[in-house]
């Protein structure tokens, strides 16, 4: 597990990080969102051992902490910029970061190869860096943070400039990765993306945890508006008297084809209850079913 406990980090008078708190479970796939100035980045290079908090404490787990050369050994980190590599060719950039980590000769070509094999740059092996579109520097910065094998990966928008095909490629590698036992932490602004891909997420806002846990747990403590729709063929004055009764009701809105649209804070169990008293008070239901929500709608609500 890693522990996060009220991290501080300020720049000059800005304030970057202000008590940041954070558990993430070994083997996790965690998202990190929240607005531009969040501190989204500032929280992932101090994960990383780029920059020291200035105050606060991270406790890693047990693959990844140990001496300094051991931590840095066992994670993986991708910027949200690529960096300056004039006159480098992909081969070269991937043996240097390569050596970065001692890994030289036969042993080191052969996983250099593979590494950029696997990220499809086998037919791209003497093009120069700078020549590459923004996507490929993104993979290739990505294969980049794998060859040493870190446990604990940390990707700051890692998609940022892919097409739509090389963003469904990564995810799909990620979670590779993710069932292989490696811990990742990601963070993007294509919220509908990342919540098809993460096991827990954080919102973050003003250098703070502003809400934590599974999407399905986020989207509960929010009580975002998902509402039950429900359409009554006959028997809507008793469905009205039933979901008087019903403690879990928030809100309801009829319409003049008696579609019922019913804000509902209880479980699927008891929504499966509300059904069968609906039914056993002689009320025609044809239809009856939540509206879906996607990550865009919980995130829009916690920044409210």
């Amino acid at each position: 597990m890693i522990e996060i406990e009220n991290l501080v980090k300020n720049f000059g008078k800005t304030k970057a990080l202000d008590g940041l708190s954070l558990k993430i479970e070994d083997n996790a796939l965690y998202g990190f969102v929240g607005p531009n100035g969040a501190g989204k980045t500032t929280a992932m290079k101090i994960i990383s051992g780029i920059i020291p908090a200035d105050s606060g404490s991270i406790v890693l787990s047990d693959d990844v902490r140990g001496e300094a050369g051991r931590v840095r050994n066992n994670i993986g980190y991708v910027p949200d910029f690529f960096g300056v590599y004039d006159n480098l060719k992909v081969i070269e950039y991937i043996e240097f970061f390569a050596a970065a980590y001692n890994m030289i000769g036969r042993e080191a070509e052969r996983k250099c190869l593979k590494i950029l094999d696997e990220f499809g740059f086998t037919d791209k092996l003497d093009f120069f860096v700078d020549d590459l579109s923004r996507g490929q520097k993104q993979k290739l910065c990505l294969a980049r943070a794998l060859i040493h094998d870190p446990k604990l990966l940390v990707l700051d928008e890692p998609t940022s400039g892919m097409d739509p095909r090389a963003r469904i490629e990564i995810r799909h590698f990620l979670k590779r990765l993710n069932e292989q036992g490696k811990t990742i932490i990601i963070s993007s602004h294509i919220l509908h993306e990342i919540s098809e891909l993460v096991t827990g997420l954080a919102v973050i806002e003003g250098g703070k945890t502003v809400m934590s846990g599974s999407i399905e747990e986020i989207e509960t403590k929010m009580h975002v508006e998902n509402p039950i729709v429900m359409k009554v063929k006959e028997g809507a004055d008793i469905a009205v008297e039933v979901l008087k009764e019903d403690e879990s009701v928030i809100n309801l809105t009829i319409t003049e084809d008696n579609i019922f649209y019913i804000s509902y804070c209880g479980s699927d169990e008891d929504e499966g209850y509300l059904l069968k008293r609906m039914v056993e008070a002689g009320v025609f239901v044809s239809s009856f079913g939540r509206r879906g929500h996607d990550l865009e709608s919980v995130f829009m609500k916690i920044m409210e």
